[in-house]
């Protein structure tokens, strides 16, 4: 599979992508990361917290280079491009930096082990020859936020969470800061803004689909409060519509005859 390019002469380029495995069909997450990860993609489509257009994907392939493996966000989001309409060109089935012209503005891992280099490697991959992290990759290709969610404290090293369950890095002039207190973010209801999204993150607790309390990591609003899923958005306004129909009953308007 080739797909073209202009390059730097102004002639068209073909690049040969059919060496890279962008589909290999691997489970890799638990039910709480997938829970998680559709908590994290669905409200951006359901609301209109960002402009159109917008991909916001899970699990999906980040090739970053035509050699070596791409990352693999659990979540990520990237502003002003489009999702292809023809998933049967293999160029359109993964997130190609060169095929969107851009890397995305978000990459947020939820830790489920202590095998997934997010913050440091395992001792799986330092065997297996690599020297780099996912920090250290989005930091080089320029991701301009970096956030690592640990909800069972998996990775608490001092070179890790060091004790917290949310941490964000952003690009900066200075490198890859963190942009999170010094101890992290710990607190429900606590949240960082990532303010060239206009977007930010918070821990929540509640339930979201079954009913049972739990941990989540959330988008919010500047004022932290959490950008609802459709669901959600759906019982909100029931709610105030069944408000709204006490409060004329309680001055004597009877809705039937409306």
């Amino acid at each position: 599979m080739t797909f073209q390019i202009l390059n730097t002469e102004g002639n068209v380029t073909e690049l040969d992508i059919s060496h890279l495995v962008i589909e290999d069909d691997t489970p890799v997450d638990n039910f709480q990361s997938a829970q998680q990860q559709r908590l994290l993609v669905e409200p951006l489509y359901s609301s209109k917290a960002v402009p159109q257009p917008f991909l916001a994907a899970a699990n999906v392939g980040l090739f970053y280079k035509l050699k070596g493996e791409p990352i693999v966000p659990d979540v990520l989001l990237s502003l002003g491009v489009q999702r292809p309409e023809d998933f049967s060109q293999r160029q359109n089935r993964s997130y190609f930096v060169w095929e969107f012209g851009k890397v995305p503005e978000v990459c947020i891992e939820i830790v489920s082990n202590a095998e997934g280099d997010e913050l440091a490697l395992s001792k799986k991959s330092q065997q297996k020859g690599k020297t780099t992290t996912k920090r250290a990759i989005c930091a080089q290709i320029g991701v301009r936020y970096y956030a690592v969610f640990d909800p069972l404290r998996q990775i608490q090293g001092e070179d890790e969470m060091n004790g917290a369950l949310l941490r964000v890095w952003s690009i900066s002039p200075d490198g890859y800061p963190e942009i999170t207190p010094s101890q992290g973010i710990n607190e429900i209801g606590q949240s960082v803004w990532l303010g060239m999204v206009g977007l930010g993150l918070t821990l929540w607790e509640g339930q979201f689909e079954e009913e049972i309390t739990r941990l989540w990591l959330r988008w919010c609003d500047r004022d932290g409060q959490i950008i609802p899923t459709g669901a959600e958005d759906r019982d909100m306004e029931r709610q105030r519509a069944e408000r709204l129909a006490e409060r004329l009953r309680a001055i004597g308007v009877n809705l039937d005859e409306i």
